[in-house]
């Protein structure tokens, strides 16, 4: 079900990038306008994030969950309705106040239900699931295109989360012993290994006062940053500096989002192998390091490519070596979380919502100060070097703090 939700949640976002051009053709929108549209979402996705998981934290993920699947698909479909720029800013604004805490309640979920040494694997295969909808979404949505207005294209993916929240209240339970069809054997075997230390919820200076939670957070600005090039400017991207057009470019769009899921279930298998040999902190820090010098390097080198398609493998090969950082990003929040793994994930997924806040709209500037459009790829390449700092920080942690 989580994984149901995670790929819902990114045909919903990434079907706009798509449907950009006929967006701002038909309401008149320029290249920055389109930047702020894009920010719009992520600015109150990012403002909503902690008191939302605050908010599951104390009641738990079946309610909150269900109430943001709702909000979101509403605000999809309305996104076909806007008329006038200031309106569409407005929707997908509320559109991202309503998805707010829906990965962290994701984890809240996996703290519950997950023990601790199988979930750097469970949180690979959650991403790969949204990654690889992600993926697909702008061939879906090109398809969808040639028989749907784009007005009709939000109404018709909109539907897909109405159907998904009425299963999740209907067979979602918060804890597994509170599960129809959970054993009493399995529900021991679960709770005897769910961790951490913690037991009762730590007050907000607490909380904030995390050991690794600053460098855990600044790791994560340059993954989004990246992340909503990928699924905002990189279509226009390929088009503007190498040409590339039609099916050619639906698959260049789409490629680094499809190798970020093999990279999501590599690294959540690769964190925990890790873990098992180092421990939990040195394991996560190990595929941390890595994940980001390597994406950093890729990401360099597609930016002095001549072609379109070398430089979208680069970018896509770049981008998955980011996400191979994921799962090792959020099962170390949920280990240093213990009973507050919903709000310290969701404090580490704020700060890199400020990432995907500022990608498309510094790129708008830098292309329309510079005329470069491989500016913007170099000023990620370095972000990502600056994440692989952070994870290099994190080895001052004790070991295997909870």
């Amino acid at each position: 079900m989580t994984m149901l939700m995670a790929g819902i949640t990114y045909l919903d976002r990434v079907c706009i990038s798509v449907l950009a051009p006929s967006i701002m053709r038909d309401l008149n929108i320029t290249t920055v306008q389109m930047s702020y549209v894009f920010s719009a979402f992520t600015f109150a996705y990012a403002l909503f994030e902690v008191p939302t998981a605050w908010w599951a934290d104390r009641i738990g993920s079946r309610k909150v969950l269900t109430r943001i699947v709702l909000w979101w698909s509403s605000f999809t479909i309305l996104t076909g309705a806007v008329t006038s720029y200031a309106v569409m800013l407005a929707v997908r604004a509320l559109f991202g106040l309503g998805e707010a805490g829906a990965w962290p309640n994701a984890s809240r979920v996996f703290s519950r239900w997950i023990p601790v040494r199988e979930r750097a694997r469970v949180q690979g295969v959650f991403f790969a699931s949204a990654h690889l909808a992600g993926g697909f979404t702008p061939a879906i949505i090109a398809w969808i295109a040639t028989f749907l207005s784009w007005r009709a294209a939000f109404a018709s993916v909109g539907v897909l989360g109405f159907l998904w929240a009425l299963a999740w209240c209907a067979w979602y339970r918060d804890e597994p012993r509170e599960h129809s069809s959970v054993s009493a054997a399995e529900v021991a075997y679960i709770e005897a290994g769910r961790d951490t230390g913690r037991t009762s919820h730590a007050g907000w200076r607490a909380v904030m006062a995390t050991p690794g939670l600053l460098p855990l957070c600044l790791q994560y600005f340059a993954n989004t940053y990246g992340l909503y090039f990928f699924i905002t400017w990189l279509p226009t991207y390929l088009s503007k500096a190498h040409g590339l057009q039609s099916a050619e470019l639906a698959l260049f769009s789409g490629l680094p989002l499809i190798l970020s899921a093999v990279a999501d279930v590599l690294g959540g298998a690769a964190t925990d192998a890790l873990a098992l040999r180092f421990g939990s902190q040195r394991g996560s820090q190990i595929a941390g390091v890595a994940g980001y010098t390597l994406a950093s390097f890729t990401m360099l080198l597609g930016t002095f490519m001549s072609t379109g398609s070398t430089a979208g493998l680069c970018i896509a090969i770049a981008g998955a070596f980011s996400m191979f950082t994921l799962a090792a990003a959020w099962s170390t929040a949920i280990r240093l979380g213990g009973p507050d793994a919903a709000v310290v994930s969701a404090i580490m997924n704020s700060v890199g919502q400020a990432g995907g806040i500022l990608s498309p709209i510094v790129l708008a500037y830098v292309v329309d100060w510079t005329g470069n459009w491989n500016l913007p790829l170099r000023i990620l390449a370095a972000l990502y070097l600056v994440s692989a700092l952070a994870w290099h920080w994190m080895r001052r942690l004790p070991a295997d703090t909870a």
